[in-house]
């Protein structure tokens, strides 16, 4: 008698929490380009721009069973910067680097940063914001701008790829 009572009980606490849409949680990762030139000059910030960052969010949306109007939040993870050319080139001739990110309809925003650099790698990680991005990555593309301060002279041009992770929590359709 007193299984079928806590049977029935835990079958009702079932149905009214289990009823309840659950969310979902996934990454979307973007690539960027840009190159700092050999006339860059040194301990002054300058600008570099790069080309429109499609986002193909929409689809990454469907891929999760998901839509941009079910979407909580959005936040940057991790935003790593590689020297893709020269091969042998590192990060130690880099001051600081700040990226914005903007869209049509959105205002520039700092996306991440990173200050005081004394990497002798190939790759570093920035410091991410912690704003929501929703607006950002559920627009059809994005823009980024790149500020860096060189504290070298740069006698070749560098690329640079930027690898951004956004962690995206939605509601299921």
């Amino acid at each position: 008698m007193k299984t079928n009572m806590a049977l029935a009980l835990l079958f009702i606490s079932f149905v009214f929490t289990g009823c309840k849409k659950l969310g979902v949680n996934f990454s979307i990762s973007n690539q960027a380009n840009f190159r700092v030139e050999s006339s860059s000059p040194i301990n002054l910030p300058f600008e570099m721009g790069t080309p429109d960052v499609t986002t193909n969010s929409s689809q990454q949306f469907n891929n999760n069973n998901t839509a941009a109007n079910l979407i909580k939040e959005i936040k940057l993870e991790e935003l790593k910067l590689s020297i893709t050319n020269p091969a042998s080139k590192t990060f130690s001739f880099l001051k600081s680097v700040e990226i914005y990110i903007s869209t049509n309809s959105n205002n520039e925003i700092l996306l991440a940063s990173l200050s005081n650099i004394s990497s002798t790698a190939q790759s570093i990680s920035l410091t991410t914001t912690a704003q929501d991005l929703s607006n950002y990555v559920k627009a059809s593309s994005y823009k980024l701008r790149t500020s860096v301060v060189t504290k070298e002279t740069v006698t070749q041009a560098i690329d640079i790829r930027a690898d951004i992770k956004f962690k995206v929590k939605a509601g299921l359709l």
